[in-house]
């Protein structure tokens, strides 16, 4: 696989690292009792705590913690038994502390790896550093008086888990695999909802260009990027923007850079902090986290099926691809789906693929036309399993199917009883269907002589004639088997 970019002058190899921030699925803030539910009113979720009024003091939430150590091991990584809560300094008037309560040198998870899978069945392990748990700041809102900007506190205090990647990223799909990974992950796990478009996933893209086989160049950080699509169009974008700048001669500034969804470009917003900037130091007002072995292996012990451990299991149990696999998984809901589906049916079983195609392309497709999630689909997957059958042994053609599919959708009935309902059975009866294909010949003649003479694609004609007269109901292997016969007596 060749990821490099074509210069001017040179090749360049692009060099991407990505900082996930990922807000824990909790109640409750991380260090106070107030709500952490999204879309309420401005200001009205903030306690003493969260506003930084003196004298009150960080309480840690217990339940965060749990959440991050069991994210830890769904990504393979090494879960600390001692770790520490700093103060990151920095003045914004959304952090009314004047710092942000993180953790530096002793993070509450070391180092880990995700995998991420290609199209073409090969996969690549993304190192992670480490994951880290921190509160959130308020959030500044610019655009609601031209000469003022107001403060909105109620995400101040939220519990982020901040999940940071070595740079071993390589083109925008890598890292849009990966930020898809993750997110499944933490899905599986509960421990974060995932929803980018409310922020409670997010991402800081770190990236640099190199000439291939050299050291790293100087990396700027895009900020703030809340879909994957974002993020591929932000890294395309910087990693040209940085090679024009290399081969005219210049220099890389190690700026933090903001992605205008707009415009499609990256802009400077500052020079970029360094760990020294922030005058890290152990927050006085919280003791260290001391959590034991035994605590660990319970949290494991209450962990389910994640992705890869599920992928592999549906390759081995229903003989799918890799990639099919790797499709059904990306989503747990969609995995139950399937799994519902199939149910404990042997011939659904054996039918795996066909039902993995109508889930992931019929029925995906009714629902994005629809707006509609796979979590509120008016087609139950027993229902969709049910139409399958009817395909499988025969009942029901797949063109009639997709029809039968369209009324499920519409009106919830199952396939059974709007095949019922419209006679909609697949005509089986060889005496049926070779009484109609020799209607179709007789009114056809010059065609027929036309097939004889050795225009085979005309076959396609009379197929089609056939299944006109029985309105798409006759079994088309029957019919071909049948036509074929009648033709090639003619000859």
């Amino acid at each position: 696989m060749n990821n490099l970019i074509k210069g001017e002058k040179h090749d360049w190899e692009m060099v991407i690292g990505l900082e996930v921030h990922a807000q824990v699925k909790s109640n409750s803030k991380l260090f106070s009792s107030s709500s952490t539910k999204f879309g309420s009113s401005p200001n009205s979720q903030v306690s003493l705590v969260d506003a930084a009024m003196p004298g009150m003091l960080p309480v840690i939430n217990k339940y965060c913690v749990e959440q991050a150590v069991k994210s830890g091991v769904g990504l393979n990584a090494k879960i600390n038994n001692y770790s520490v809560f700093d103060r990151k300094n920095y003045f914004y008037a959304d952090l009314p502390q004047g710092y942000q309560i993180s953790q530096y040198k002793y993070p509450i998870v070391g180092e880990g790896k995700v995998t991420i899978d290609f199209k073409d069945g090969t996969s690549k392990d993304i190192r992670i550093v480490r994951l880290h748990l921190e509160q959130d700041a308020g959030k500044s809102l610019h655009d609601q008086n031209p000469s003022k900007t107001y403060v909105d506190l109620n995400r101040s205090g939220v519990a982020l888990m901040e999940i940071v990647s070595e740079p071993d990223i390589r083109t925008p799909d890598e890292a849009g695999l990966y930020i898809s990974k993750i997110r499944s992950i933490l899905m599986y796990l509960d421990t974060c909802d995932g929803n980018m478009q409310e922020g409670s996933l997010r991402a800081d893209v770190n990236i640099s260009v190199r000439k291939p086989g050299d050291e790293y160049g100087t990396r700027c950080e895009i900020k703030n990027l809340n879909s994957i699509k974002f993020i591929k169009q932000a890294i395309n974008y910087e990693a040209k923007r940085q090679i024009e700048i290399l081969e005219s001669g210049g220099s890389i500034e190690q700026n933090t850079m903001l992605f205008n969804t707009s415009t499609g470009k990256t802009r400077p917003m500052r020079n970029k902090e360094e760990a020294h900037d922030y005058r890290y130091f152990p927050d006085p007002d919280l003791l260290p986290l001391e959590i034991t072995e035994e605590e660990i292996e319970n949290i494991k012990s209450s962990i389910p099926e994640l992705p890869d451990e599920l992928k592999n299991k549906f390759i081995e149990t229903y003989k799918l691809s890799n990639y099919d696999a790797s499709v059904l998984t990306a989503e747990k809901q969609t995995s139950d789906y399937f799994i519902e589906s199939i149910g404990s049916d042997p011939e659904l079983k054996n039918h795996a693929k066909m039902v993995v195609n109508w889930i992931t392309s019929e029925l995906f497709s009714l629902l994005n036309k629809n707006n509609f999630e796979l979590s509120n689909s008016p087609v139950s997957s027993k229902n969709l399993g049910e139409l399958v059958k009817l395909i499988s042994s025969n009942e029901i053609s797949g063109k009639i199917a997709k029809d039968v599919l369209e009324d499920m959708f519409a009106t919830g009935k199952t396939a059974r009883e709007i095949v019922d309902e419209k006679g909609l059975k697949q005509v089986t009866d060889q005496g049926e269907i070779e009484k109609i294909i020799n209607e179709v010949i007789e009114d056809n003649p010059k065609m027929v002589d036309q097939y004889l003479a050795g225009k085979d694609k005309l076959l396609g004609f009379f197929v089609g004639q056939a299944m006109k007269k029985t309105k798409g109901k006759a079994n088309p292997k029957i019919l071909n088997d049948i036509l074929k016969q009648k033709l090639n007596k003619e000859n």
